[in-house]
């Protein structure tokens, strides 16, 4: 077998210098450095991280690093990060005081669970699916507790960033025992406003996409509608709001599969909806599998092979948009096979909304 140098590895650790200005200036978006990056989304490309100026709350101008780690934070350890505290301060307001932990990789939601009991909602969240969750940006709600802490330094758990709202002091001491692992505290509770511009900008060869950012306004029982024979009970309708919650952050074609309180299985960023349902159904069953679940599909079917797919896996309810030319068919393929069908608009309205994201 032909030996492997042993300095390959090392352009991971190389840092690239970088000559990107003090400031960006974009009409009333202004923009101050604040970090200069190991490099970008790959080795050699150099990298900085900019604080929106003005911007408060919980949000990435005001993060505090408490500890670097030996790598320092890097390019996609603050979009993960971003992307988890969206996330939970979403899932916040819709539970209810309920502590959250939601775990990212690669700016893709991996590990999700809710519960009233901190010593729980790490665990719940890794076991979703602890094979992608090595290597995870961890995002909480709540102050972290030395129980919380010991389990992230487990010596089978590999976790790159904790970002959460504050620290325990015991807490913080048990985490600097992992030295490659970044600590980083939140500039406001996770339940206050956070303010900004609210714009998203996406950079495109010779232009510049920008959009109003997407808030999702399904945050209640009452934001749904029931287009089935069969009725779900409360608990399922929550259960629905909860996963769906969760796929208005997860990359279309975005399928979530989970109960009131975690995700069971994500499928995420495919050509087909059948094929991330199929990987949210395999992805389940390294954890809590399928049965039971609620699915939340970020927009319509447009062919009842997914309603067929929830029930040959024990799945009782689906969440959805409606817009398809085949809704009535699939709604009577979902009525045949006992499925619950809830569709994310109002009774009465006629215009359901839909979660894409391609982040």
């Amino acid at each position: 077998m032909r030996k492997i140098d042993k300095n390959t590895r090392a352009q991971y650790r190389t840092k690239v210098e970088e000559e990107f200005p003090d400031s960006l200036n974009m009409g009333d978006l202004r923009f101050k450095k604040s970090l200069s990056m190991r490099y970008g989304e790959n080795p050699g490309y150099p990298a900085a991280f900019y604080r929106e100026e003005g911007a408060t709350g919980p949000n990435m101008a005001t993060l505090d690093i408490l500890q670097e780690g030996t790598k320092g934070l890097s390019y996609i350890n603050v979009g993960d990060m971003d992307l988890g505290q969206r996330l939970v301060r979403k899932l916040d307001e819709i539970s209810g005081g309920e502590r959250i932990c939601v775990i990212i990789k690669h700016e893709l939601p991996s590990g999700i669970a809710r519960s009233g009991k901190p010593a729980d909602v790490f665990e719940k969240a890794w076991n979703t699916d602890s094979l992608s969750n090595f290597g995870s940006v961890d995002v909480f709600s709540y102050m972290l507790d030395s129980d919380t802490a010991t389990k992230i330094i487990d010596k089978g758990r590999n976790v790159e960033v904790v970002y959460a709202p504050d620290f325990a002091p015991e807490a913080l001491k048990i985490l600097s025992e992992r030295k490659v692992l970044r600590v980083v505290k939140m500039g406001s509770p996770i339940h206050a406003e956070s303010r900004d511009k609210s714009l998203e900008l996406k950079r495109v060869a010779g232009g510049l996409l920008v959009q109003e950012r997407f808030d999702s306004k399904i945050t209640s029982t009452d934001s749904v509608e029931v287009v089935s024979k069969k009725m779900p009970t409360l608990d399922v309708i929550e259960a629905a709001i909860f996963n769906w919650t969760v796929a208005c952050y997860t990359r279309s074609n975005a399928i979530v599969i989970g109960t009131h309180d975690k995700v069971h299985g994500i499928g995420s960023g495919q050509r087909s909806r059948i094929d991330a349902a199929e990987d949210a159904v395999r992805f389940s069953r390294r954890g809590y599998g399928p049965e039971g679940c609620v699915m939340a599909s970020d927009a319509f079917m447009p062919f009842p092979d997914v309603v067929e797919l929830a029930a040959q896996n024990g799945i009782q309810a689906i969440i959805y948009p409606l817009g398809s030319i085949r809704d009535q068919e699939v709604i009577a393929r979902a009525d045949e096979l006992g499925i619950a069908m809830i569709v994310t608009k109002k009774p009465g309205e006629s215009q359901s909304e839909r979660c894409f994201l391609h982040r």
